[in-house]
C-alpha cells in the first residue's frame, strides 16, 4: 500500500504544475517513476522504458484535465490544437515505436539533456520573440510532428516546446499555456499507443503491465490528479509565476541528475 500512496502523491504533485504551466507533468514522473519502479524491482532492465510508457499514459488524464479547466478560462486556442494535432500523433506515435528499440542508458541521458534545457529556459526566463504569424496548416502539422517526436522520446507533454513555438507567433502566454495543455492529449495518445505496443511484444515485463504502462501506478496517478490539476489551472490565471517556474526547474534539475547518475553507476 505503501507504493500506492507514494503514486497517489506523486500524481497529486504532477497535477497542479501540469494544470499551472501547461505541461504534461513527465519531466516529473519519469525520473521519480524510475526510482520506484527499481525500489520495488519491478521492471528489471526495462525500468525506464516503463516509466516512461506510464508516464505518458498518466498525461493523458492530466492533459485532458487542464485543457478543459483552461478552456473554462477561454485560454485554448482550438485553431492550433486542430492543426497540429495529426503531425503530434504521428510523431509520437514514431518517437515512442523507435524509443523501445533504443538501450535505457541513452534514453536516461538523453532525457536528462532535456530536462536541464528546459529547467535553464525557466529559471533563466528565455522567452524567443514574437516575429512572426502562425505558419498554415502544412507548417503547423510540421511542427507538430517535430514536438511530438521529441516529447515521446522524453516522455513529455511537450508544453516546454509547444509554448516557446506559440510566443513566438504572436500567441499571448496565457493563451499559449492553456492551448498547449490541449495539445499535450494527442501527444499522450500517440505516445501511449506507441509504448504499449512495442511492450506488448515482450514476455519479461511484470503482472499488471499493458505494454510499457504499469496500470496500478497508472490509476494511483491519475487519480492524484483529479483534483489538483484543475486547481493548477485556476492558479495561471491569478498567482505570479515566476517564484514558481524556477522552484520548479530546480527540483527538475535535481530529480534529472540523481536518474542520470544513477544509471551511470
Amino acid at each position: 500500500m505503501e507504493w500506492y500512496a507514494a503514486y497517489l502523491l506523486l500524481g497529486a504533485f504532477v497535477g497542479f504544475f501540469a494544470g499551472l504551466f501547461g505541461i504534461g507533468g513527465g519531466l516529473v514522473m519519469v525520473p521519480v517513476l524510475n526510482w520506484l519502479f527499481a525500489a520495488q524491482q519491478l521492471g528489471g532492465e526495462q525500468n525506464l522504458h516503463l516509466a516512461l510508457g506510464t508516464s505518458m499514459a498518466a498525461i493523458l488524464y492530466t492533459a485532458a484535465s487542464s485543457a478543459h479547466a483552461h478552456h473554462r478560462h477561454g485560454a485554448v486556442n482550438m485553431h492550433i490544437v486542430r492543426n497540429m494535432t495529426p503531425g503530434l500523433l504521428s510523431g509520437t506515435l514514431l518517437g515512442a515505436l523507435f524509443a523501445s528499440h533504443v538501450s535505457p542508458l541513452y534514453l536516461a541521458i538523453f532525457f536528462a539533456l532535456f530536462v536541464y534545457v528546459s529547467a535553464t529556459q525557466m529559471l533563466l526566463e528565455l522567452k524567443p520573440k514574437a516575429t512572426r504569424q502562425l505558419p498554415g496548416r502544412l507548417g503547423m502539422t510540421l511542427a507538430g510532428a517535430g514536438i511530438g517526436g521529441i516529447s515521446s522520446l522524453a516522455s513529455v507533454g511537450g508544453g516546454v516546446m509547444s509554448v516557446p513555438f506559440m510566443l513566438m507567433h504572436n500567441v499571448p502566454l496565457k493563451q499559449a499555456i492553456g492551448t498547449s495543455s490541449a495539445l499535450g492529449f494527442p501527444i499522450a495518445l500517440g505516445g501511449t499507443l506507441g509504448y504499449v505496443i512495442t511492450g506488448l511484444m515482450l514476455h519479461t515485463l511484470p503482472d499488471g503491465t499493458l505494454g510499457f504502462v504499469y496500470l496500478p501506478a497508472l490509476l494511483m496517478l491519475a487519480a492524484g490528479s483529479m483534483f489538483t490539476t484543475p486547481l493548477g489551472a485556476k492558479a495561471t490565471h491569478r498567482l505570479p509565476l515566476r517564484l514558481l517556474r524556477r522552484s520548479f526547474a530546480m527540483l527538475l534539475l535535481l530529480l534529472a541528475s540523481n536518474m542520470l547518475l544513477k544509471t551511470l553507476g
